[in-house]
């Protein structure tokens, strides 16, 4: 019941803006999502398995976000510095993606444990969701694998220019990651990166 799903996902994030994740009640996230408890609960089994549903989405639009962030302006060093200005933009305008990149979660927010619950009677959707989650540096390492092999190219390069493009992806990724628990003076994480990375990343 994807739709149902992703209801659920949307009623649970509009409640944790209102309230802390401890007084987000399970009945009130179905009413406002249309469907009956028994729904959200078979969709997510638990509680937890309704945070840690609503992490991984979330994770997964930031994701998104960064693919859309590579894929614009042809200069390599604009696409990281345009993936920079996101991971700063998605840490700033949700709170979960900023937990995430930061692994500070506030008590506010649903922590889901990292590990997951086994359990005989959980839903498939549920196990789904049970799979580990990413931690700040799987979320450094996901957007650096992807930024060197969207900037790679067709061609390979010889392995000096792979390596600098690599060292390159992980300074630009990490550089914005300081930029969002400590923001930048004016110029903002753009001009720090147009001054750090190499004028050429590509051969």
């Amino acid at each position: 019941m994807p739709a149902a799903r992703e209801s659920l996902l949307d009623a649970a994030f509009r409640a944790l803006a209102r309230r802390p994740w401890s007084a987000v009640r399970m009945v009130d996230v179905a009413a406002s999502a249309g469907v009956s408890r028994q729904t959200l609960y078979n969709e997510f089994g638990s509680k937890e398995g309704l945070a840690r549903a609503l992490v991984r989405r979330e994770a997964d639009g930031y994701l998104a976000g960064v693919e859309r962030a590579l894929a614009g302006a042809s200069d390599p060093r604009e696409r990281l510095t345009a993936t920079a200005e996101w991971m700063m933009s998605a840490a700033h305008d949700n709170p979960l993606v900023r937990a995430m990149l930061t692994g500070c979660w506030s008590e506010r927010l649903p922590a889901p444990s990292p590990a997951a619950v086994p359990s005989s009677i959980t839903a498939p959707a549920q196990r789904r969701a049970d799979g580990p989650l990413p931690t700040p540096g799987d979320l450094v390492g996901l957007v650096r694998d992807r930024a060197v092999a969207v900037l790679h190219g067709t061609g390979p390069l010889p392995p000096p220019d792979a390596a600098e493009l690599a060292r390159s992806c992980e300074l630009a990724v990490r550089l914005a990651l300081s930029c969002v628990t400590a923001p930048p003076a004016e110029g903002g994480v753009a001009d720090l990166l147009r001054t750090a990375l190499p004028r050429r990343l590509t051969a």
